[in-house]
């Protein structure tokens, strides 16, 4: 275009509010360090590897090649009688306003609604590193094997040893087809998981504890949310843009990362409905491109697309999705199946003998999930399905003592900043167990009972500086009777000795 050269270009580029010259850098002012984002189009939105170099404008403003060129297309063919090409335009007419200017008019300066940062950080994505400087995400080296993985679990996750048996070879076989990109005439499927468990088992726990040592991003979302496009809730690709937020927007790590979609079970079929099931069989329809992997449009620092968020392509070919529910009615659909194969004569099995079975939910099959609600070709994209024993008393006990960062652990950690032992016998995290199992609500309950009984104690220890150690008893628990408090010796001979004393409650 004839109004818009060489020369413009340059001076837009360069362009920073005022006219670089050699003396204008302050003394010890070095280069501005390239920033690890790409730059966004501020009227298309688009990021720079898809909208090309932008022009640089005051206030971090930048402009891709497309943009302004229609932009100056625009200003030209509007440009009558010369006046945008009057500088002193707007003098004139508020000279002949009296110096009144513009009634109830201002001119908004665009830059200001931006503020000092142009486009904010959240919503850009970060520019992909040289592929020499570029570290591979996963080396086939560095992916630990099964064992290794199960061991690691080990350490946070008690008992469930066939689910993170499951889940590491099933985990270590993603990552190998991943960091491997094996894509020849045999073509490996990924391996997505469902998991099948009572609330509070540890489906979440177990999931954030894989993702942690893995070093990978983990998006978290409830199936509950999700609706069909167009509706009342959450976009299903919102999914993908939490990973990406996860990721610190960035790609190529987002795509590699893991989706745990939790209550997965509140999206079956709906059964005798006239209306459009857009929460239900429509959400397990949506999920299955993202789940065998596709190229889908997602925001950037936003949940749910507009004209305001610029966008990014992030492919789910090397995304692992894992599904978790709690599916309460799967247990009776079981049951029925197995009582139908009873067979008739000396052989028959009685029928009252799967009621009495606890751990039932373990013979789960294909056929009982697509009866619960859940399609087949929803199924077909989660080849790897397994169960969760529902927690017992001594699970429970353990769980409070054993794993790396259990809760008991954390108080002692608490009170030892105080210079404070404390201590649980036995008899206590029994009750505490008892407790728990009564709530109904798993692991969950825990935390909540220990939190009650704690309280006091953790209000009273810092007022007294001579309290050297506390032990949590079975009557304190059940309410019988109170900790003891052991107090430090005052008397010059022994002032390491401890004298127990026990308080009832008042």
């Amino acid at each position: 275009m004839s109004d818009f050269d060489e020369k413009d270009k340059k001076e837009l580029e360069n362009t920073d509010g005022k006219s670089e010259k050699p003396g204008d850098k302050k003394p010890g002012e070095g280069e501005k360090k390239e920033s690890d984002y790409e730059d966004v189009c501020f009227m298309c939105r688009r990021p720079e590897s898809k909208a090309g170099k932008m022009f640089k404008l005051p206030n971090n403003i930048t402009v891709c090649n497309d943009c302004m060129h229609k932009t100056m297309d625009t200003v030209s063919r509007f440009d009558y009688q010369g006046m945008l090409n009057n500088p002193n335009l707007v003098n004139d007419i508020n000279k002949n306003l009296n110096g009144k200017g513009f009634p109830n008019i201002r001119f908004v300066n665009i830059a200001d609604l931006q503020g000092e940062g142009g486009i904010p950080n959240k919503q850009r994505v970060k520019k992909k590193k040289p592929k020499k400087e570029e570290e591979p995400v996963l080396d086939i080296k560095n992916v630990p094997p099964p064992h290794k993985i199960k061991a690691q679990l080990d350490e946070y996750v008690i008992g469930q040893e066939h689910a993170k048996k499951v889940i590491s070879v099933a985990v270590y076989n993603h990552y190998k087809r991943v960091a491997t990109d094996t894509m020849d005439d045999i073509e490996i499927e990924k391996s997505n998981m469902l998991m099948i468990g009572p609330t509070g088992c540890g489906k979440t726990y177990l999931v954030k504890t894989l993702a942690r040592l893995l070093d990978v991003p983990l998006a978290i979302a409830d199936a509950t949310s999700l609706t069909e496009a167009g509706y009342i809730g959450d976009d299903i690709e919102s999914v993908i843009s939490k990973l990406l937020n996860e990721a610190d927007n960035d790609v190529e790590r987002a795509e590699r990362g893991i989706v745990f979609i939790d209550e997965i079970d509140k999206i079956a079929k709906k059964k005798n409905t006239h209306s459009r099931d857009v929460s239900g069989e429509s959400v397990q329809q949506g999920l299955l491109r993202l789940l065998e992997g596709a190229d889908v449009e997602v925001p950037v620092g936003a949940n749910s697309k507009n004209a305001m968020v610029p966008l990014t392509t992030i492919n789910t070919r090397n995304i692992l999705f894992i599904c978790g529910g709690a599916f309460p009615d799967l247990e009776e659909i079981i049951k029925q199946r197995l009582k139908k194969q009873t067979s008739i004569g000396f052989n028959a099995e009685l029928k009252d003998k799967f009621d009495k079975e606890k751990n039932i939910i373990s013979k789960v099959t294909v056929e009982d999930l697509k009866k619960f609600g859940m399609i087949p070709e929803f199924l077909g994209r989660l080849p790897v399905i397994y169960t969760l024993a529902a927690l017992d008393k001594p699970m429970l006990v353990k769980i409070l003592k054993e794993p790396k960062n259990a809760i008991l652990k954390q108080y002692q950690k608490l009170l030892e900043l105080d210079e404070v032992k404390l201590e649980f016998d036995e008899g206590a995290l029994e009750a505490i167990a008892e407790k728990a199992m009564e709530k109904d609500t798993g692991a969950r309950a825990l935390r909540a009972i220990i939190e009650e009984f704690m309280l006091d104690i953790m209000y009273e220890i810092p007022k007294d500086d001579n309290i050297g150690r506390v032990i949590i008893t079975r009557e304190y628990i059940e309410g019988t009777g109170g900790p003891i408090i052991d107090i430090r010796s005052l008397s010059g001979e022994n002032p390491d000795k401890l004298k127990a004393i026990e308080l009832k409650d008042n």
